[in-house]
């Protein structure tokens, strides 16, 4: 039987952010192993990976498995309900965040006060994976939890959130859309025609597609 390690809604998104979200799975090297940044990348693995250990998705950042990779981020007793003027026991789970949202959001701030300790290279591959699911997980509350951190993230930067109609064209698949949203800076002179020619070509492929 044939088995994938990602969660199924990923296979509908185009191959470019399904890469996005696989490079974005490892851990920045040099760090302590009880840095905060693994706690975020433990909450980042379960919410497009299936745990090994446990052959599923686990839901949330809280339930116990997933070894360490996948493992969990809080402890029960760190779980809070951000209730709006009324007691947890009437709260309508369609409008109040789960318990483990604003606690997650705690581990954000305490990650962002860190960055500079971190590789660039690190913070960029973890910034796209938030925006990714933050406008594309299946589940609205883990969807608006990292469209929240997307938000942070580029705010920290003093940068302006991308749309999530322009990271589809720039992830969609099409080379001359993705090449239109970077600078190509490692092109030398005599290499300039033969990636014009390349661009003419996936330009066509893209009409055709469209």
């Amino acid at each position: 039987m044939s088995k994938c390690v990602l969660q199924p809604w990923v296979l509908d998104l185009t191959y470019m952010q399904q890469s996005v979200l696989i490079t974005s799975v490892r851990g920045p090297d040099g760090i302590r192993k009880d840095h905060v940044a693994k706690l975020l990348l433990r909450w980042l693995r379960r919410c497009f990976l299936v745990s090994a250990f446990d052959g599923r998705a686990l839901t949330d950042p809280v339930e116990q498995g997933g070894g360490s990779f996948t493992g969990p981020s809080l402890d029960v007793t760190e779980l809070i309900r951000s209730c709006d003027g009324h007691a947890e026991s009437e709260c309508d789970l369609d409008f109040c965040p789960p318990r483990w949202y604003d606690p997650m959001q705690c581990v954000v701030g305490s990650y962002l006060s860190t960055v500079d300790e971190l590789p660039h290279h690190f913070q960029l591959h973890f910034m796209h994976a938030s925006e990714i699911l933050g406008y594309k997980h299946t589940d609205r509350w883990v969807r608006l939890w990292w469209l929240q951190t997307y938000g942070r993230i580029v705010n920290d930067a003093h940068l302006q959130p991308e749309s999530e109609e322009r990271m589809d064209r720039r992830l969609g698949d099409c080379k001359q859309d993705w090449r239109a949203a970077e600078e190509i800076v490692a092109i030398k002179p005599s290499e300039r025609k033969a990636v014009e020619r390349e661009l003419a070509k996936a330009s066509e492929a893209c009409k055709e597609r469209e």
